[in-house]
């Protein structure tokens, strides 16, 4: 284990200094800035910031620009609630009882450095709801590569897998992201990752190598080291009123942290206990692969993610847990999603014309159906699905409320229960 952990650093030092070593080279255009689609944001994106950064300004003091560097700092802050409607079976299972709870609270500070070659940096400092702990999100540096069609982030990030796992959580169509990727994939590491896109080959990648040198004993941090890929097809460009297809397939090799591997996940409603859950169980390493589609006719998304993860664990008859999710989005007031090329996911939702001037701002209905299996060979972590209608209403690029409903099944403690879950969130980011 030690001989890992030493080769890791080494390969991030090594890498690290290498990016650095090269800022002098001169460079043109930037790899995926030559198109013409205004959905295409141009802020620093290392697939899947903290918070997306509104397009109306809400205040005009929160930027500054210096002789050396810019800087901009922002905020998110999510509250929702939570009530539950169980059968019998379900009530045997867990007990749940009505709650307002804080989701999270993050400030994000980011900025750029004025050198030749363009780099970006970013730090999030979040209060995280579920776990009631403050924590650092994505923080690091974005350097462009336009010699290797990208760019190049260094420091704490997402892996790059699942489009719907590296989107900002405030750009999400649903509350929560599907189980199977909240119970199989950290939210974050550290690490280095290349991201790049071939405008002529319609082709978009992430690549990175992260370990826990520096994050070792955080809850995210399950793994000693993991290498990730996400290729994506994208055969026609997403210009705002064309339609739009994304086609990915996701690898990911992680070796587990102390040889005992915990796979658990929410039921899609943050103030819940864990539907699914392993428990903790011996296990060397994991292989995983997905697949992920989604067409964005104008103001129609419809997307599905699946992902299969198999475990190396004799003692437990190597499992193989799998899952993944089916949506589709409607934009009644006909706003189409952005999308990000640089880190391959959608972003917010942002108002034709916002309630505050004297608009509808942008009502977004969505149909959700996930699933996911944790019970395999000696492994009962159960079985869950969940269909999910809801309701955004974006009033302005500041400020968005969204109900839902969800109807799910969980197989688990040799029962089956049902449980209905009401929701409502209010969120607000600057």
């Amino acid at each position: 284990m030690a001989s890992y952990r030493s080769s890791g650093i080494h390969m991030l030092l090594i890498l690290t200094m290498i990016i650095f070593l090269s800022l002098n080279i001169s460079h043109g255009q930037e790899a995926g800035e030559a198109t013409s689609d205004t959905t295409i944001t141009e802020t620093m994106q290392a697939g899947g910031a903290a918070v997306d950064e509104p397009k109306r300004r809400l205040i005009d003091w929160n930027d500054f620009e210096g002789p050396l560097l810019t800087f901009h700092w922002g905020t998110g802050f999510l509250v929702e609630w939570a009530a539950y409607a169980q059968d019998e079976a379900s009530r045997n299972q867990f007990s749940l009882y009505p709650v307002w709870k804080i989701r999270d609270f993050r400030l994000l500070l980011s900025g750029r450095i004025k050198t030749e070659r363009r780099i970006s940096w970013v730090c999030g400092i979040m209060y995280d709801g579920a776990t009631e702990s403050w924590l650092f999100r994505e923080s690091g540096f974005m350097i462009a590569v336009p010699e290797f069609w990208g760019h190049i982030f260094v420091g704490r990030t997402k892996e790059g897998i699942s489009l719907n796992k590296v989107m900002s959580g405030y750009s999400g169509w649903t509350m929560e992201r599907a189980t199977i990727t909240d119970a199989t994939i950290p939210i974050l590491a550290d690490g280095i990752k290349w991201l790049g896109y071939i405008p002529e080959a319609h082709l978009l990648w992430n690549l990175g190598y992260f370990n826990d040198v520096f994050s070792e004993g955080q809850s995210f941090s399950t793994y000693d080291w993991q290498i990730v890929t996400r290729i994506a097809w994208l055969p026609v460009a997403p210009e705002r009123e064309h339609p739009f297809l994304h086609v990915g397939v996701n690898g990911r090799y992680g070796n587990v942290y102390k040889g005992s591997l915990r796979n658990r996940s929410r039921p899609e409603a943050s103030p819940a206990p864990y539907f699914i859950d392993t428990d903790k169980f011996p296990a060397h390493h994991t292989r995983q692969v997905g697949v992920e589609a989604y067409y964005r006719l104008r103001s129609w998304l419809f997307g599905t993610e699946y992902y299969a993860q198999s475990v190396s664990s004799p003692s437990s008859g190597n499992p193989l847990f799998h899952g993944g999710e089916i949506a589709v989005t409607w934009n009644v007031t006909g706003e189409t999603r952005p999308y990000n090329i640089r880190g391959g996911f959608f972003q917010s939702v942002s108002p034709a014309k916002t309630v505050f001037e004297g608009g509808p701002g942008a009502v977004e209905l969505v149909l959700r159906i996930s699933y996911v299996d944790l019970t395999s060979g000696l492994v009962q972590g159960g079985t869950f699905w969940r269909i999910t209608p809801m309701a955004n209403w974006h009033i302005s690029d500041n400020l968005r409320l969204a109900a839902e409903y969800g109807y799910g099944s969980l197989d688990r403690f040799d029962v089956t229960g049902q449980t209905s879950f009401f929701q409502f969130r209010i969120q607000t980011v600057i």
